[in-house]
């Protein structure tokens, strides 16, 4: 079992001996290694079961960090950069050399944040290199919001989970890139599309790829429960399965249910996003067959969890 604790000394000592801790961040908890480490990196793969076609972000203190590792910054990234950073935004830039093959899967662009939680953003402030962190968990399972579900996932794995408590936010970072001068979602996430092109315009969403992906998160099945998952209108749903056989997951609605989880039992997209991830993993421990789950309203951080619950039906 791993030890769980907020020793940040312990975590830089271990980080530094090139192995892996879990980290919280303001999304979901991280397996973080030496990002310029081929050995340490090569440990998240394996550790994860993770594709190496798969990239990984770059985490780093602040913005003045990120010249060490990219080329450059356009004037969108800056833009981008000083309205959300520390923040759940992901740019996606040129590497500089010194940023391993293995951590972007041989292409050109690495991803790279500064995550907006204090106990992570002390432990990069006395770090000389970047983290490299997937979310803390089996390759396409539900990414982990507590010290907890790493434990549970990767506990005999690991040595020492950074303990930040439950992640305020709940979903990945959205990622964007630029082509040929245009702005590119390839992850939704965190930080709503709303609010980036508030900040720049309009932005061209690009999230899924199924086997060729040009950034993190963006292959078409991931984050899983172990039990198949529907999408759906649960009134038509229960139609086809038995409700005696079947979890509910709804936004805002009460089905009366003993297999139930409501997301936001106030209707606010937020609170619906802290939740999901622990909903899903919820529903691996009841005695069901089946989860049906119904979309929550399209608009802000609601794109990010239909787009979540899109992929974690997919393949299923």
């Amino acid at each position: 079992m791993a030890e769980i604790g907020n020793d940040i000394e312990k975590a830089k000592y271990l980080l530094e001996q090139g192995e892996l801790v879990a980290i919280p961040t303001e999304t979901v908890y991280g397996l973080a290694a030496n990002a310029l480490n081929v050995s340490a990196v090569t440990k998240i793969f394996e550790v994860k079961n993770r594709p190496h076609f798969d990239p990984l972000i770059v985490h780093v203190p602040h913005a003045g960090a990120t010249l060490r590792y990219v080329t450059a910054i356009n004037d969108k990234a800056k833009q981008l950069a000083n309205a959300f950073w520390p923040g759940p935004l992901t740019l996606l830039l040129e590497k500089q050399p010194v940023i391993p093959d293995l951590v972007t899967s041989g292409l050109p662009n690495v991803g790279i944040r500064c995550p907006a939680h204090p106990l992570t953003g002390s432990l990069l402030e006395v770090l000389d290199f970047p983290l490299a962190a997937p979310s803390a968990n089996p390759f396409g399972y539900v990414s982990p919001t507590r010290p907890e579900h790493v434990e549970e996932q990767l506990g005999s794995k690991i040595a020492y989970i950074l303990d930040g408590g439950v992640c305020e936010v709940g979903l990945e970072s959205t990622i964007v890139g630029f082509d040929n001068g245009e702005t590119v979602v390839y992850r939704m996430g965190g930080l709503s599309i709303e609010s980036i092109q508030k900040e720049i315009g309009n932005v061209r969403v690009q999230v899924h790829s199924s086997s060729n992906p040009k950034a993190p998160g963006q292959l078409q099945s991931h984050y899983a429960p172990g039990k198949k998952l529907v999408v759906g209108k649960i009134e038509e749903l229960l139609q086809l399965y038995p409700a005696h056989e079947s979890g509910l997951l709804t936004f805002n609605k009460d089905f009366n249910s003993p297999y139930q989880i409501i997301l936001s039992p106030t209707g606010k997209l937020e609170e619906a996003a802290q939740n999901l991830f622990t909903a899903l993993r919820g529903f691996d421990k009841m005695p069901i067959e089946v989860i049906l789950a119904e979309f929550v309203p399209d608009v802000g951080l609601g794109k990010a969890i239909n787009d979540r619950l899109r992929r974690a039906s997919a393949g299923r």
